[in-house]
């Protein structure tokens, strides 16, 4: 006779459906925050922790933890006290990039112009970082060095530098970088040669190499890369491990990189592993 009081083997018990229905609308739950913390940073370009913890009513922790599992997967940038929408740096003019991790980029610059020697003929390429070192060569005990750059802002920093000879390329102008490029810009570059090409960069995939989001950049880059004897690339940690649509320079073209302490250890290990020497500022 069959005992009534026993559950038979194959219902699940209520309790149990009544536990992962809750534990499913909870997933739900956090994937939907997620979604509208993404869109809130992508249309007001950042937003900081103290504000989304506010608006969505939950701990600075939930935030943080919610910005960082967005961060892993690319759909924004983790800075400190809060976020900015994914490459919201390439949209921006530069006057914007400006103050934007600005202790790192010091720190990056002074790191950068110890590897210059006297008589050295060196390459700056555009970008907020490239005006920290140019401000930086400003202050240099040499006696003469040459500067080629496509950079508006670097050569306004070193024209009345006097232990500088400036050489300034031609070409198309982006309003955003104030940077000239463009087959004028790269015909410029022929006949000459340099000690070192200090490289910017959008990302930096130890896969592939550096990238930016312009195709004439790129295209100028490589130009660049072909006349220096070595390639440093400069940039700070927050752009390690992220992918653009043009390749600037592939990672066995790069000597050196300078960025600061802030890496993540894993991605400084595989460029060290591909034969990148990586400086930490």
């Amino acid at each position: 006779m069959t005992d009534s009081s026993k559950t038979p083997s194959n219902i699940v018990p209520a309790n149990t459906v009544k536990s992962a229905q809750q534990s499913w609308e909870k997933e739900l739950l956090v994937e939907e925050r997620r979604r509208q913390i993404r869109e809130l940073v992508k249309t007001k370009k950042r937003a900081t922790v103290e504000e989304l913890s506010a608006r969505f009513n939950i701990s600075l922790v939930t935030i943080r933890s919610d910005l960082k599992a967005l961060a892993d997967i690319g759909a924004l940038v983790r800075t400190h006290g809060g976020a900015l929408a994914a490459h919201v740096d390439e949209d921006l003019p530069s006057q914007a990039k400006q103050n934007h991790r600005l202790a790192e980029k010091i720190r990056i610059a002074a790191a950068a112009v110890k590897l210059i020697r006297e008589g050295q003929t060196i390459v700056l390429d555009c970008g907020t970082t490239m005006g920290e070192i140019a401000k930086q060569i400003r202050g240099l005990k040499l006696q003469s060095i040459n500067v080629i750059t496509n950079a508006l802002n670097v050569a306004a920093l070193l024209a009345s530098s006097p232990h500088v000879s400036l050489i300034m390329l031609g070409g198309l102008l982006r309003p955003n970088s104030y940077s000239l490029v463009g087959p004028q810009a790269e015909r410029a570059l022929q006949g000459l040669r340099a000690d070192i090409f200090f490289l910017s960069f959008e990302g930096l995939d130890p896969d592939i190499g550096a990238m930016t989001s312009d195709l004439l950049e790129a295209q100028l880059n490589a130009q660049m890369i072909k006349i220096a004897r070595r390639v440093v690339a400069v940039g700070d940690s927050s752009k390690l491990g992220r992918r653009n649509i043009s390749v600037v320079a592939k990672t066995e073209q790069i000597t050196q990189l300078i960025t600061d302490d802030g890496a993540q250890a894993e991605v400084v290990i595989a460029l060290r592993h591909r034969g990148i020497e990586v400086v930490l500022a």
